[in-house]
């Protein structure tokens, strides 16, 4: 039956002044240089064919640009950094908690006890039917879910097999297959429950879920749910 259902933070803080100050000296150097310029300019101009006030003004414009582009870009500097931090932290938040990520695995343990599935469906379906896998590749139990709207639906195995009997402790896998009303086969993706033991990062920073080696680890935009 279904239901559904490690560096120093010292070291890290001298960096990002380093960072913040290298930033800042570059925005201040660009902005001198700028402004030498323009003065060297008015003090060699010919007397007799001045410097017009338009052309002053444009050139004094572009100060003022090229500081507000600078601003900007520290500015948004900062809002990735925060963006960065928040996600860590959201991800931090997750250890301990189960989460359902793209898998087909379910695990039996004593008196048929079983981890949550899952089906995710991109468009609603007419019918959805699922079939348990053992090990050694033989269909143990088949169900329908009947019709199933789009999205992530997270469901339970009775951990009963066909005949009746409870599922031998193990590991199993599920096999999902969705139709839609004319009977065309539709892409299902099937959804397995793990516990998020850590978090790490990818060489791009982002936050990486380690799933304790039951699934390999994954990154927060795999999580379907958080059970």
């Amino acid at each position: 039956m279904v239901a559904t259902n490690s560096i120093d933070s010292s070291v890290l803080s001298a960096v990002n002044q380093t960072g913040a100050a290298s930033s800042t000296s570059t925005a201040d150097d660009l902005g001198n240089n700028f402004m030498t310029l323009l003065v060297t300019q008015l003090q060699n101009q010919d007397p007799l064919n001045p410097m017009e006030n338009t052309e002053l003004t444009s050139q004094l414009a572009q100060i003022n640009t090229l500081d507000g582009i600078e601003d900007l870009n520290q500015t948004l500097l900062d809002i990735n950094t925060q963006l960065d931090a928040g996600q860590q932290l959201q991800a931090s938040m997750l250890i301990g908690r189960g989460v359902m990520v793209p898998g087909d695995q379910v695990l039996v343990g004593k008196e048929g006890v079983t981890t949550p599935f899952g089906i995710e469906l991109e468009n609603p379906a007419a019918d959805v039917r699922v079939s348990v896998v053992s090990e050694a590749g033989e269909v143990v139990r088949t169900f329908s879910l009947g019709a199933q709207d789009a999205g992530s639906d997270t469901l339970v195995w009775d951990g009963l097999l066909e005949n009746g009997d409870l599922a031998p402790e193990g590991a199993y896998r599920v096999t999902v297959e969705a139709v839609d009303a004319d009977g065309s086969v539709m892409p299902v993706t099937p959804l397995a429950y793990a516990v998020v033991n850590g978090v790490s990062k990818t060489d791009q920073g982002e936050p990486l879920l380690d799933l304790g080696g039951v699934i390999a680890p994954i990154t927060l935009d795999e999580v379907r749910q958080i059970l």
